[in-house]
């Protein structure tokens, strides 16, 4: 007589899961708020932070690449001076005109907690998943588009438009490492928060079992990761 293999244990947790998920209680609400509204209050932080020092950083440039169009001695240092004055200012408008998420993720996570209904915590949720989205978003290969697009019109201007190919591959290539270390420097706390594993428990009858669970939210996964 032949006997069946035995039944995996991941197996018997995912068919017990599947049947068993209104049962399943939640992590503490205080914690998890807490872990929310830390993670928007630090992002609001690195945002602020982000926000002023690459805006001064751009206008810094954008002062001098104007002084250099006009008063350098040098008639390729003028040229290269005009090229970096209309970067420099585009780079300034983006940082202006699209601010990070996060402070305004924060006010309205605090509007939720003040309302504080049944409906609260599962908005909050979502206003975190919303966030990381967006914080993907921002780190996904289509947010280089722009920088790649200034660039290479300023290094064409350069390389081919005053006859410097050297010179237009080193703006090009300063330019969009520069612009790596623009998109890396901004917060992504909101995905950090919702990766931490978050502890729960499923009941089924007089069963009991204490579990893990944390979204998995990177720009190529979405997914949820559970350990037991």
């Amino acid at each position: 007589m032949s006997t069946l293999p035995p039944i995996p244990r991941y197996a018997v947790f995912l068919v017990l899961l599947a049947l068993a998920a209104p049962a399943a209680a939640q992590p503490s609400a205080t914690a998890e708020w807490n872990a929310y509204d830390d993670a928007l209050a630090s992002g609001e932080r690195q945002a602020t932070l982000w926000r002023y020092g690459w805006g001064g950083i751009y206008a810094a440039s954008l002062a001098n690449n104007i002084y250099q169009a006009s008063e350098a001695d040098d008639d390729d240092d003028r040229f290269d001076g005009r090229v970096g004055a209309v970067k420099s200012a585009l780079a300034l408008g983006g940082v202006i005109a699209d601010p990070q998420p996060h402070p305004a993720a924060h006010r309205r996570l605090e509007a939720l907690a003040e309302r504080g209904d049944g409906q609260a915590l599962t908005d909050a949720r979502e206003l975190m998943r919303a966030t990381a989205a967006e914080e993907r978003a921002r780190h996904a290969w289509r947010a280089r588009l722009d920088s790649l697009v200034v660039n290479t019109l300023g290094g064409l201007a350069i390389g081919v438009g005053d006859d410097r190919p050297r010179d237009g591959l080193v703006n090009f290539a300063t330019g969009m490492l520069v612009g790596e270390i623009q998109l890396w420097t901004q917060p992504t706390q909101a995905g950090a928060a919702l990766n931490r594993f978050q502890p729960a428990t499923l009941s089924l009858g007089g069963n009991r079992l204490d579990y893990q669970y944390a979204w998995v939210l990177t720009p190529s996964q979405v997914g949820v990761n559970i350990r037991y």
